[in-house]
């Protein structure tokens, strides 16, 4: 977490980390997912640069879950074990490695921001595309516990670097005040230049 130290700030003067940048960019993301059960969201990163973004939804041309008010998956009545045979959604993190894809855009020495452990045919694709490092917000759980930790075992047996990463309250309050209000409104400034705290901040 970075802060800039001065009385006045208030929560204007926490500044994210780069790795928390990135991940409220992938929840961010997130927001355009079309899956009731985990909306997800990832970004690709190398050299501080964002390379692609995805969201979980179904493949283009095929209805998507929220438009239809209910998940296909469940409403087919296939269990748990064989959902991947049936769930139609692309997951976010193949989405944006094929985002990259369609761009010629290679992903080699790259870090995927992704708000959910990626499952393993999303790791099968990121050690394929050479991705060298994972932050992850929430680790997937489900009724095979035994699966989720071999998941997560497979990444780091691909010698991918994999690291879960919470926001700090000052990321998310910062955040939360500058999508609810008008981001770049002018901030009354003292005649010294230092910040005036509004009444919030008292």
């Amino acid at each position: 977490m970075s802060k800039h130290k001065d009385e006045h700030g208030g929560q204007y003067s926490h500044r994210p980390t780069w790795d928390e940048y990135f991940m409220l960019l992938a929840k961010l993301a997130a927001t355009r997912s079309t899956c009731w059960s985990r909306p997800t969201g990832a970004v690709i990163v190398r050299d501080r640069q964002v390379l692609a973004t995805g969201y979980n939804g179904s493949m283009p041309g095929v209805a998507h879950c929220l438009d239809e008010g209910r998940c296909y998956r469940r409403r087919m009545r296939v269990t748990e074990q064989d959902k991947y045979d049936a769930c139609r959604a692309i997951h976010a993190e193949a989405n944006a490695i094929a985002q990259a894809a369609r761009s010629g855009v290679s992903l080699a020495g790259a870090t995927v921001y992704t708000t959910l452990s990626p499952c393993l045919n999303c790791t099968k694709l990121m050690a394929s595309g050479r991705i060298v490092r994972v932050v992850y917000e929430y680790e997937y759980e489900s009724p095979d516990s035994t699966r989720d930790q071999a998941w997560l075992q497979a990444i780091k047996d691909a010698g991918i670097e994999l690291q879960q990463l919470q926001l700090a309250p000052g990321t998310v309050r910062r955040a939360i005040d500058l999508l609810t209000s008008l981001t770049s409104l002018r901030r009354p400034l003292s005649v010294d230049g230092r910040p005036v705290r509004t009444p919030e901040e008292q």
